[in-house]
């Protein structure tokens, strides 16, 4: 039996396809509006979807781009409208859909497209990666989306600025076209030979720890930069640094202009902490979608807990947490387990696993905020104990807490 949503603004519609698709023995779902049809979507995705064009809240067709976006157009979905025109239709197609039916919808016509639309094989392609388009919920996300849109209209240059644990791969993610190819140059140590940009063509490279770069390495990022053009490649670089502190560093001041010209201000979780359950419940619903983990969902109970954790090491963190408690867990309901809730209470970092797809200098990285978390938790922030226990010159000490974002309290400087 094969599961069917049917999603149109007419009840008489709805009411007369959902009759006879279950007379052929299908098990239909209604929706009346795009809200409805992406909680049945994230909620159990459907075989098959007739999806209206012209509705009150959204349109067929931008809830179609919304799917294709996030990686959800996994299913076959059939485009239906009384008002539709050729170039509707083309676009439709262009988008994902792979059917186009005029209203009043013919019987013959309806149970061909479901026919041809349920016996037709999944395209074998790469999962897209989650992106800002997936978070509808979050006003805070859309319009950082909105206005990243809009930047990467104006230049192939954009610089992501924020603190420690900030949003950076999520953004360069969004704009990352289906098929295109994609380069973190952290996987090259930051740097690539500029004879090789050819062959990301149309593409897009991303960069993070701009501030971290060495005198070469700026160099190659320059020489990159001058060749975006030629290439039609779009660069993407995340820095928590400043324009005056990369100057005061030694950078060429032509350089540093270049990077600042069109820049994108990018929050940490703990600024948009209201959102964390959306993003907590679409991150896993992606690794569902595309098939990293079981199917799962958080109890309301674990995603409220997950959406209080102090997220150092940010969305990276986040996602690697989710994966492996997703891995974790046989019962389809994923309840945080007393050892990562006393965990969480005492150290957020402790049960935060790093993750080993990222490049080496951010790992280590991950680590280093973990390990001082540690202590800053045993020493209770007690800098002397720390610089002791640690090995580091407490002047060393202070410009490395500094770095990863940590605090130590210099009220605890008993001996």
């Amino acid at each position: 039996m094969s599961k069917i949503l049917i999603v149109d603004d007419e009840i008489g519609i709805r009411e007369l396809l959902s009759e006879i698709l279950r007379d052929e023995g299908h098990d239909v779902v209604l929706a009346e509006d795009a809200a409805a049809a992406r909680a049945e979507r994230n909620t159990d995705c459907p075989d098959m979807v007739l999806l209206d064009i012209w509705m009150p809240d959204t349109d067929g067709i931008t809830l179609l781009k919304e799917w294709a976006a996030a990686g959800q157009l996994t299913m076959p979905v059939v485009m239906m409208s009384g008002h539709g025109t050729i170039d509707t239709a083309v676009e439709a197609t262009r988008i994902g859909a792979i059917d186009y039916l005029e209203k009043p919808i013919a019987l013959q016509k309806l149970l061909s497209a479901v026919k041809r639309g349920l016996q037709r094989q999944p395209p074998v392609i790469a999962p897209m990666p989650l992106t800002l388009a997936a978070f509808t919920e979050s006003a805070s996300l859309q319009d950082l989306y909105r206005r990243l849109r809009q930047l990467a209209g104006q230049s192939r240059l954009i610089l992501i600025q924020g603190g420690p644990g900030h949003l950076g791969e999520l953004i360069a993610r969004s704009l990352q076209t289906p098929g295109m190819p994609w380069l973190d140059l952290g996987a090259l140590n930051g740097s690539i030979d500029p004879v090789r940009l050819n062959a990301y063509q149309s593409g897009q490279l991303y960069l993070a720890g701009l501030e971290r770069l060495t005198r070469p390495q700026q160099k190659n990022l320059a020489a990159v930069i001058e060749r975006l053009d030629r290439h039609d490649i779009r660069l993407l670089v995340a820095s928590g640094a400043s324009r005056d502190e990369l100057l005061l560093g030694g950078w060429d001041a032509a350089l540093v202009e270049q990077l600042f010209a069109h820049v994108l201000n990018a929050p940490t979780l703990a600024e948009i902490r209201d959102d964390l359950p959306e993003l907590v419940r679409r991150i896993l619903r992606h690794l569902v979608d595309t098939k990293e983990v079981p199917l799962h969902s958080f109890t309301p109970t674990a995603v409220a807990q997950l959406s209080r954790k102090d997220w150092h090491g940010g969305y990276g963190e986040l996602c690697s947490t989710i994966r492996n408690l997703a891995l974790a867990t046989q019962e389809e309901e994923i309840n945080l387990p007393e050892t990562f809730q006393s965990a969480n209470a005492a150290e957020p970092s402790a049960v935060s696993p790093i993750s080993f797809d990222q490049p080496l200098r951010e790992a280590r990285e991950a680590f280093e905020r973990m390990y001082f978390e540690h202590h800053l938790h045993l020493e209770r922030g007690n800098m002397t104990r720390l610089a002791q226990k640690t090995g580091l010159e407490r002047t060393h000490l202070y410009r490395k807490l500094k770095q990863l974002g940590l605090h130590g309290g210099r009220r605890h400087e008993e001996a």
